[in-house]
């Protein structure tokens, strides 16, 4: 069926739309006609006429003023934001092995993971929903993780700033229902290779966990707590979020998704 989600002509924003889950979340919508706005640090490689940057530090007030207002002047309205900016510092609580260390979270490693992850969340959907309120409806999507859910050895931080994004999801829903906009949480398990994926990232997620890189790496592909035996698609995601943004899910809020295939605790 053809604009069977009926997000043709929509504008809709994405933050950390450049890279990873983001840059797969612009493709999609752009595909199925949208327009979107991607508040991001730096531009991305994908190119499309109805795709607009927007330089933006998300965790600054009036960074994120601008991208909403930009966001809103392409044609009169915010159909939908996807709050999918994000970082991830893998830090132990406390190092035994080397007390203060790099790989022991500090105050500034906190205070950047929450100002990033929690605080871009609360001023990008403030700035949207004061207009989607004049609208009379709106979507906003925001990306949780499986961490959030149910917790990660050396990412204590960031599976917090996840679960802080469940928590905005369920109380804005219920906040905003009457207004007609609706509040939906999206949480990924173990994707394939993201922007979060790099070297340093691996050199301390294996730290925190007393492994070697090489076996991090085998862990990626490890099918022992994954029923459907495999990693997720970046595509899966962007095709759920998508689903969400549209009127196929009206009657669908306050409730964070696990895209995981079936993935457990054991």
């Amino acid at each position: 069926m053809a604009d069977w989600l009926g997000l043709t002509g929509k504008t809709i924003i994405v933050t950390g739309g450049s890279s990873g889950i983001g840059d797969a979340i612009v493709r999609a919508l752009i595909a199925n006609g949208a327009t979107v706005v991607n508040g991001d640090l730096k531009a991305g490689t994908y190119r499309h006429e109805r795709l607009h940057f927007v330089e933006t530090d998300v965790s600054q007030a009036e960074a994120v003023e601008h991208l909403a207002a930009t966001a809103e002047a392409i044609n009169g309205e915010i159909w939908g934001v996807v709050n999918n900016a994000g970082i991830n510092l893998p830090r132990l609580l406390v190092d035994a092995q080397a007390p203060h260390g790099k790989f022991e979270l500090s105050d500034a490693v906190f205070t950047k993971i929450f100002d990033v992850n929690v605080r871009s969340v609360f001023l990008v959907t403030q700035a949207a929903v004061r207009r989607m309120l004049n609208q009379g409806h709106g979507v906003i999507v925001n990306m949780s993780s499986e961490a959030g859910l149910e917790g990660s050895v050396g990412q204590s931080v960031y599976s917090a700033s996840k679960g802080a994004i469940n928590g905005f999801t369920r109380s804005w829903a219920k906040e905003l229902g009457k207004q007609n906009i609706r509040v939906v949480g999206v949480a990924p398990g173990i994707m394939e290779a993201t922007g979060l994926r790099t070297q340093s990232y691996e050199d301390a997620l294996a730290y925190t966990r007393g492994i070697t890189v090489e076996t991090l790496r085998k862990g990626y592909s490890s099918t022992s707590t994954t029923p459907m035996g495999r990693s997720g698609k970046l595509s899966e995601v962007a095709d759920l979020v998508n689903y969400f943004l549209s009127d196929r899910a009206s009657y669908i809020t306050g409730v964070t998704t696990n895209v995981a295939g079936g993935k457990s605790r054991g």
